[in-house]
């Protein structure tokens, strides 16, 4: 500490007119100005001002620490943190609450939890916000259990702690879990703790990862009842449940009644995603120029959704046009994802020589988007040497990735390498690597049900696959036929047959068939890509029984209407 003293003593000429003794208050403010403002330099840093205040013999006090605590938020910063943590200690300022809660909060963001879990082990009675610091140490860093057993042993809780448990459950995944508190939050504590935009941004999270449009809509019901406005925060975070939930038209409809403040470039990207997603790419673009009319930046999200759209379009010129745009007017460099979008762009048009020209182009190291992009046009069209080295590359990468040995089995099993096929499974074996199992959702009077491929283990089971026959017989009738090109097992054509009609979307569909009434629209959330045949089904079942269905697959959104998918068939 000396010597980083030495170095930075004649780092701040102007400090030289502050006499030794200058009140601490006006030093802690100085620290708490360059926390805020984030100077870049390093003898314009919080540390190096603390120092000096040092250096003019001016003792800390409780106001200090708190502050200074806060520029510490990486790992590299460890060993200067445990430096403050000793001089806190010998200042005897430990035993403040504000400086405790300081301290787990310093070694969560220089990620050390079990530093954060021994300060806070050392606290007789932790106050409240020492317990939401540490639950949110917890919960950052993936330890959602280790977070929801101290916050069930919390003696007292408030907004901050209800809030940081159910962001930590969307952080990692686990979106019903979050929904679940949040009704445990209306039901324990409705009276006394109200949620606040934090709470159900969150909340909105997860409502749109699960699709879950029923508990979106009480969550938008309960922000206007509350009078809560809708400010950029929260009206992206309802647009982007509103998509991500199948409306695409209410996601509209919030962006347009958002006042002209609340429209920044955060909530006009939202809305540009969310039209790539449903495949309404000219609208999409439409909408592009108008925010750029109106004298909004686009970003790096911006241009994301922007070349999304192309894709999901089939815009080839559009997106070379705009990818170029970029770059040149707006002085927006390509990432990784900008690249992605462009190799899958010219991939699913059949021009792999220019998604490969792309690929070459690439000033960083391809990931494992760039040869899943690769991977999956080539595999569309036929391309078995492309197929064969973008899989080489994704095993390089990920050699757990199983979409990439499915994708490419695919390509065999269309070809009726079945040797092929079966030599991959092998590989598969031996490698540990699982296939994802299809797996679709779906929301029925406000309970989410989940469908597995082939699943048996639901208590309507029965009822389901007498369904799912009754439909099929329904379809053949008006002319289907399975498509079992793409069914990765070499079985006869029988059980080709019967792996198809398992899919996870059908067993959703025929769920919903039994639940739902005539007429009603029904809404599938599904983790993988759809299949050909499944698209199928979906499309002569929209018009057969006069229902428009809504699938959200991995890539993008179908909605099913009298016959006619929203994709075109190209997807």
């Amino acid at each position: 500490m000396r010597g980083l003293t030495k170095a930075i003593s004649s780092t701040h000429p102007s400090l030289h007119l502050f006499h030794p003794n200058v009140e601490s208050f006006v030093w802690n403010n100085l620290i708490r100005f360059r926390v805020k403002f984030k100077p870049k330099l390093a003898h314009h840093s919080p540390l190096s001002l603390y120092l000096r205040m040092r250096f003019h013999a001016v003792t800390p006090d409780l106001h200090t620490f708190p502050f200074l605590l806060q520029s510490l938020n990486n790992p590299s910063h460890l060993s200067l943190a445990l430096q403050l943590h000793v001089q806190i200690f010998l200042l005897g300022l430990s035993d403040d609450p504000f400086v405790q809660t300081s301290l787990i909060n310093m070694y969560s963001s220089c990620g050390s939890v079990p530093f954060a879990h021994r300060v806070f082990d050392e606290i007789p009675q932790p106050d409240v916000s020492s317990w939401n610091a540490i639950i949110h140490a917890n919960a950052k860093v993936g330890m959602i259990h280790v977070a929801r057993k101290l916050f069930d042993h919390m003696p007292q809780r408030n907004v901050i702690s209800w809030s940081c448990m159910i962001h930590g459950y969307v952080s990692c995944g686990e979106y019903k879990a979050a929904l679940s508190l949040f009704r445990n939050l209306q039901v324990l504590e409705g009276h006394r703790i109200r949620p606040n935009e934090f709470t159900l941004t969150s909340v909105l999270s997860a409502c749109a990862k699960l699709g879950a449009l029923q508990h979106g809509k009480w969550v938008h019901a309960y922000i206007d009842k509350s009078g809560m406005k809708i400010d950029v925060v929260l009206g992206t975070a309802l647009i982007d449940m509103y998509a991500k939930c199948g409306n695409i038209e209410r996601a509209k409809c919030i962006f347009y009644n958002m006042g002209l403040e609340e429209k920044d470039v955060m909530a006009w990207s939202a809305i540009i995603a969310a039209l790539a997603m449903h495949g309404l790419s000219k609208e999409c673009i439409e909408l592009f120029e108008k925010m750029i009319n109106d004298g909004v930046w686009p970003n790096a999200v911006t241009f994301v959704g922007v070349l999304c759209a192309c894709v999901h379009g089939g815009l080839v010129s559009e997106g070379n046009q705009y990818f170029k745009r970029m770059k040149e007017e707006y002085g927006v460099s390509p990432l990784i994802q900008h690249y992605g979008c462009m190799v899958d762009l010219y991939s699913r048009a059949g021009r792999i020589g220019d998604a490969w020209d792309i690929v070459k182009s690439i000033p960083m190291e391809p990931d494992v988007m760039i040869w899943g992009a690769l991977l999956s046009g080539a595999r569309m069209h036929g391309d078995i040497e492309t197929c064969e080295i973008s899989i080489k590359k994704l095993i390089e990468l990920d050699p757990k990735n199983s979409g990439a040995y499915v994708l490419l089995s695919n390509v065999y099993a269309k070809m009726g390498k079945w040797r092929e096929v079966r030599h991959l499974r092998d590989v598969m074996e031996l490698r540990g690597v699982k296939k994802v199992p299809g797996c679709s959702l779906v929301e029925i009077d406000g309970v989410l049900h989940e469908f597995s491929a082939g699943e048996d283990s639901h208590p309507e089971t029965q009822n389901i696959y007498r369904m799912i026959d009754e439909i099929m017989k329904r379809l053949e009738k008006h002319g289907y036929i399975r498509n079992t090109n793409e069914v990765l097992l070499d079985l006869d054509e029988e059980g080709k047959e019967l792996a198809l009609s398992l899919h996870s979307e059908k067993l959703a569909l025929a769920f919903c068939f039994l639940r739902t009434s005539p007429g009603t629209t029904i809404r599938i959330v599904k983790n993988l890509r759809i299949c050909s045949d499944c698209h199928v089904v979906m499309k002569m079942v929209s018009r057969e029984f006069k229902r428009e269905i809504i699938v959200r697959d991995c890539n993008r959104f179908h909605h099913f209407k009298n016959g006619v998918c929203s994709c075109k068939d190209y997807w």
